[in-house]
């Protein structure tokens, strides 16, 4: 059977600029529509945070307004819900076996931006699995544990490749720029991404080499069925 693993955060707030924490976690649609779709196809899934702890779903992210409306927020809790046993029991980051999985899946919210951006052994995971030539997901926000990432020489794995995330112009339009200690597209830039978007909370996803990313939460199935073609089950 074919084996995925997904990296949640852990967080269940950001801190901002001002010190403030605000209060988040993992985004509901951009773990559940993946998780829905590669297991539909038949993979086997396997959630893992730092620590092993149970993460935390960022409230906003069940809204009627976050889903486009109440029918497909109550589809999302409803999936969540179907795997609570595995959202309550995940396995712990630092034991991962990369050798166990045929792909990886980083889902989004803003709670990356506080913990895999600075999670050496996430950063880790994702410079071997990158290396691997395995299909590597990475969606929204969490593109923020590419930041983690080092080589021995200390170089950049991620620098130089085309790939996407939550924009400036997508924080600024939740309110959050202003407040964040940095946004998410700037220290991609900075470090040498090849970093492209489109109009915000439009569908888009970027694949450079075996590295498939979505900008928002929109994208989120559209990037779990490139993982499938990837995997040779699309």
């Amino acid at each position: 059977m074919t084996a995925v693993l997904f990296v949640v955060t852990g967080a269940d707030h950001w801190t901002l600029a001002d010190g403030t924490p605000h209060p988040t976690g993992f985004w509901a649609e951009e773990l559940a529509a993946p998780h829905r779709v590669l297991r539909e196809a038949g993979c086997e899934v396997t959630i893992a945070t730092p620590g092993g702890v149970v993460p935390t779903v960022d409230a906003g992210s069940l809204t009627p307004d976050a889903n486009g409306g109440k029918e497909h927020a109550d589809e999302v809790a409803s999936y969540l819900e179907s795997i609570r046993a595995d959202l309550e029991h995940p396995a712990k980051l630092e034991e991962v076996d990369l050798d166990r999985y045929d792909a990886v899946l980083y889902p989004g919210g803003h709670g990356p931006m506080e913990d895999l951006a600075v999670d050496a052994g996430s950063g880790r995971l994702l410079t071997a699995a990158l290396d691997s030539g395995k299909p590597l997901g990475v969606l929204c926000h969490a593109p923020a544990a590419l930041l983690a990432a080092r080589r021995e020489d200390g170089s950049w794995p991620f620098a130089g490749y085309r790939l996407t995330g939550f924009s400036n112009d997508e924080e600024r339009a939740v309110g959050l720029a202003d407040k964040a200690p940095w946004l998410l597209q700037d220290r991609l830039e900075e470090l040498g991404a090849d970093y492209r978007s489109e109009a915000p909370f439009s569908e888009h996803t970027v694949t450079d080499r075996n590295l498939h990313t979505g900008q928002n939460p929109a994208s989120s199935e559209r990037l779990a069925r490139e993982l499938l073609a990837a995997l040779g089950r699309g």
